[in-house]
């Protein structure tokens, strides 16, 4: 016998702004998460869209569920549907990009680029059911978590020691890791540390962690 089961989630779907878990709520999240992930206010966020996400954004409201998630408006926000009014209300510039020709790992696909004076960050994430979604690239450095829990980004150089102070400065603070990944450009370079956490992650402890000499970024995410 299988032990796969059915989620509620898989049946009934995310309460949202439809009409798609994925191709709405799904794309808003993403954007959502890319948003806490940047620092500053993107000036200019160009959205490439691939695979089905490419066929149907009009259709589903994909384009508004990007939007509306990069101007910080959850799945269930009924703002996501004036969303183009608000990111110009918001001097926020938003651009499409329709590739058809690019094969990608999931058909819902999206790559977000924010840019604010010299600033940019590339995030990739793909809407996989459910409203469920996967970011899988940062950058350069491939990654691969799901923001389903508390999650701590820190960005740093591929130094020796560098992860055994990241995990000893959370059991320090009295904080449970339920996942840790480490992902790296390339041996010696940049490196991205993603920790799921079964506890809340204060912006104390973030800036903490800046002050190693070797960590350059830390974002939090708390759905």
């Amino acid at each position: 016998m299988s032990n796969s089961f059915i989620s509620m989630f898989d049946v009934i779907g995310p309460v949202m702004v439809g009409p798609s878990s994925s191709h709405t709520s799904g794309a808003a999240t993403i954007a959502w998460m890319a948003r806490q992930i940047f620092t500053g206010n993107p000036e200019k966020v160009t959205f490439t869209l691939y695979g089905s996400f490419a066929e149907t954004y009009l259709g589903h409201g994909t384009d508004r569920a990007l939007i509306g998630g990069m101007l910080g408006y959850k799945s269930d926000d009924v703002r996501i549907r004036n969303a183009y009014e608000h990111a110009e209300e918001a001097g926020m510039q938003v651009e499409f990009i329709v590739d058809k020709e690019t094969a990608v790992s999931h058909p819902n696909t999206v790559d977000i680029v924010m840019t604010e004076a010299d600033h940019t960050l590339l995030i990739r994430g793909e809407s996989v059911g459910g409203g469920r979604v996967r970011i899988k690239r940062m950058n350069n450095i491939d990654v691969d978590f799901t923001g389903e829990y508390s999650t701590i980004i820190i960005s740093h150089l591929d130094r020796m020691g560098t992860v055994a102070f990241i995990t000893t400065f959370m059991a320090d603070h009295d904080i449970n890791i339920a996942t840790l990944k480490l992902f790296r450009e390339e041996k010696g370079k940049k490196a991205v540390t993603v920790i799921e956490t079964d506890d809340y992650i204060s912006e104390e402890l973030k800036e903490m962690y800046l002050k190693h000499k070797y960590i350059t970024s830390v974002d939090l995410i708390e759905i």
